[in-house]
């Protein structure tokens, strides 16, 4: 289900931390929420340590990186033949 981009509270702006996902408004890079969210901090204790963060940031932080992972492609890996000689 596709969200609209008025509820969506990432941004990508060259201007703000390199162009890297922000949440708007701060400074926070969604992927700092996500290894916090890997590493097993709970969602209470990322909100108190980030108080500036939106209120559905961590569920926004969730979908991005869904929808980041919706978009990957397979691609094999294609080893390139050289005129080198290979022992065995």
């Amino acid at each position: 289900m596709a969200r609209q981009s008025s509820e969506n509270c990432i941004i990508a702006d060259p201007k703000v931390a390199h162009g890297k996902p922000v949440f708007r408004g701060t400074r926070v890079m969604v992927w700092q929420i996500l290894e916090l969210l890997e590493a097993g901090e709970n969602k209470k204790d990322i909100y108190k340590a980030y108080p500036n963060l939106p209120e559905k940031a961590i569920e926004e932080a969730l979908h991005y990186a869904a929808e980041k992972a919706k978009q990957v492609s397979y691609m094999p890996f294609r080893r390139k033949i050289t005129n080198a000689y290979i022992s065995a």
